[in-house]
């Protein structure tokens, strides 16, 4: 059985990544807009529009650093690399790859993880929305595994 539209894992992975990171922006802008209608024509501000555009943000960037890491398009420095022949350029590349996997795991999956469970257990919810503060920072090991994910498949492609 042959599938003939079979569409590799990394783009449907991008594909969600990039709605996600449209919708959040989306939501953003028309929060941001609302607060300034609600201040400025109603004269009475909303109390939930800064709380919820500041873990918008939060979810932006750090979902954003996921995808741009997937595209490779994250800011290097590339002053070794650059003055290296291809096969010690090749060797760097592993090793900067290694280095990524390794901080993602430990910083973002193992200590995202642990905040996750921490404001979990504690039963901690944010002041003006009563959104579960775990719920919020799930996005923290999440990006982790996506860099892990397109690390490993980058390293795999070679």
């Amino acid at each position: 059985m042959q599938f003939k539209n079979k569409k590799p894992l990394r783009n449907t992975v991008d594909k969600v990544i990039e709605t996600s990171l449209i919708t959040i922006m989306i939501l953003m802008v028309i929060n941001v807009l609302w607060q300034v209608f609600s201040r400025y024509f109603l004269t009475q501000p909303s109390s939930f529009t800064d709380e919820l555009s500041r873990y918008l943000m939060i979810w932006l960037g750090i979902l954003g650093a996921a995808y741009v890491s997937g595209r490779n398009m994250h800011v290097a420095i590339d002053v070794l690399p650059s003055r290296s022949n291809d096969k010690t350029q090749k060797k760097l590349k592993s090793i900067i790859q290694l280095i990524i996997v390794a901080f993602s795991f430990f910083a973002l999956v193992i200590g995202g993880s642990r905040l996750v469970y921490i404001t979990y257990t504690l039963n901690q919810f944010s002041p003006a929305l009563h959104a579960p503060l775990a719920l919020i920072y799930f996005v923290i090991p999440t990006s982790g595994i996506l860099i892990i994910y397109y690390k490993i498949s980058d390293f795999l492609k070679k």
